[in-house]
């Protein structure tokens, strides 16, 4: 992952922490009402962000150790829960959840069944649903230059030879170039396939599956809310951030010219239009929220007040909740090795996404706050109430009141922190937090995620490795949930 070039080390701190009457008299502990009638009801103002922990079958399906994942979660009752990005196709996608067709429903019927059972029916629990675009393997060089690269005339005016000689042995001559030679001879995105994998854009409009996303996408992610209403979650966040394929037209390098992209207006055009597809499908009385970027953290990228202006228009459509994040995006990420795909959180807005515990001047912690304030304050400017969650870094209290307090946020969101420790909601709520397990911030777990492996936390994957019941990972080394608190 990428660092900046201070390199100061910050170490999570826990703050005071509330006695149990503090805080039960909190803002974090207060009730909000979601929905546009108020129909879902957060028992607090706790919620813990989509984070996927490799789990799942090949095939998509729910397995026992994903309901070991959510239910370990849900035993520290947080006020909400949203289960990991979901994909809204049937499509290969390697150990990642699906609710693109009916037969995904009955593993996600269990899963709402066991965070509810879990939870005592605290906790809400909604369901991330995302598309993505095809992104291949970084290639070795000689394969793609003798098999995936098409051979265009372009090609064989730059390399003045004639169009007549066989293609295998044009193929031949551009393995035999050096780098520096070949870099003249392919164009930009031929370069990037051969040093980084091929990746499709939103704005590849020659490919007629591209062109005509914005007619496919409403009624796919349409059919996947009317799933996750059936398998009985609260509701569903839909995947506007980061890498991915709605982010994609919401950001300033969408340059199509079909009415989808270009400017504002165009932007959000797709994400208005899969919003009220959602909408007609589900009805006024399901919970509709989304993920989406406070900037894109690159330059040329989206900034916040394109951020601000997307939210307040999403918030005017009726959008029931906004959760908040920033960078990862896959336009500067590091080069993959031969053989892996690119990964959007490995480049500058990456780390802006999930900085680490060595960082600059700012700090990890708190980092998408006065952005996330700004996106906030906009929504409200324009006599909207949509709740928005404020995340990235959070874990301890006193930052969350402050969250609250000072209007960057309606709701706090803990991701790593919650993985530190499942249980931070119930030991801060019954006045002891000084038992909390601090999250460290070396980014361990992402450094798994990225390897597509089990997700974890070095804080407690070793721990009590012989305890009774203890299922560990596919290397054998390391637990699989975090142990279980004794009060």
């Amino acid at each position: 992952m990428w660092r900046p070039a201070e390199r100061i080390k910050y170490v999570a701190e826990p703050g005071r922490w509330p006695t149990r009457e503090e805080a039960r008299q909190s803002r974090l502990f207060q009730p909000l009402a979601l929905g546009r009638n108020g129909q879902c009801r957060l028992n607090e103002r706790t919620w813990v962000p989509a984070m996927v922990p490799w789990r799942a079958t090949e095939d998509g399906i729910v397995t026992p150790d994903i309901l070991d994942w959510y239910r370990r979660f849900a035993q520290g009752r947080p006020g909400a829960i949203v289960v990991e990005a979901t994909s809204i196709r049937d499509i290969p996608s390697g150990p990642l959840l699906r609710i693109g067709h009916d037969r995904f429903l009955p593993g996600l019927r269990t899963l709402t069944e066991t965070v509810q059972k879990a939870s005592g029916g605290y906790t809400r629990l909604f369901i991330q649903i995302i598309d993505f675009l095809s992104i291949r393997r970084r290639p070795k060089r000689e394969r793609y230059l003798k098999e995936f690269l098409k051979i265009t005339s372009d090609h064989i005016d730059i390399l003045n030879i004639s169009g007549s000689i066989p293609e295998a042995e044009i193929r031949a001559v551009l393995v035999d170039m050096s780098d520096e030679e070949l870099v003249e001879v392919l164009d930009e995105r031929e370069w990037e396939a051969l040093q980084y994998g091929a990746r499709e854009r939103v704005t590849d409009t020659e490919l007629p599956h591209i062109r005509d996303l914005p007619e496919k996408l409403p009624d796919l992610f349409a059919d996947a809310a009317e799933r996750a209403s059936e398998a009985g979650f609260d509701g569903v966040e839909l995947h506007y951030a980061h890498a991915y394929t709605m982010a994609s037209f919401l950001s300033s390098m969408n340059t199509r010219d079909d009415g989808y992209g270009d400017d504002l207006e165009g932007r959000v055009r797709l994400p208005i239009e899969v919003f009220e597809a959602v909408r007609r499908r589900v009805g006024d009385d399901y919970v509709v929220g989304c993920r989406m970027l406070t900037e894109d953290c690159l330059n040329g990228g989206m900034e916040t007040d394109e951020a601000a202006f997307f939210a307040g228009r999403l918030a005017a459509q009726g959008m029931d909740f906004i959760s908040l994040s920033r960078g990862g995006k896959f336009e500067d990420a590091k080069q993959p090795k031969v053989g892996w795909a690119a990964y959007p959180y490995t480049g500058p807005s990456g780390y802006e996404c999930m900085p680490s515990y060595y960082s600059d001047a700012k700090g990890p912690f708190g980092r998408n706050l006065e952005p996330a304030a700004q996106v906030r304050a906009a929504i409200r400017d324009a006599g909207l109430d949509t709740p928005t969650v404020a995340v990235g870094g959070l874990h301890n209290f006193e930052q969350a009141e402050r969250v609250l307090a000072e209007g960057e946020g309606d709701i706090v969101g803990l991701a790593r922190q919650a993985l530190a420790d499942p249980d931070w909601f119930e030991k801060v709520r019954s006045g002891r937090g000084d038992q909390v397990r601090l999250c460290l911030y070396t980014n361990y777990c992402e450094a798994l995620d990225q390897r597509h492996r089990q997700v974890t936390c070095e804080l407690w994957d070793r721990e009590n490795l012989d305890e009774p019941g203890v299922k560990m990972s596919r290397d054998g080394k390391r637990r699989l949930v975090a142990p279980h608190w004794r009060e």
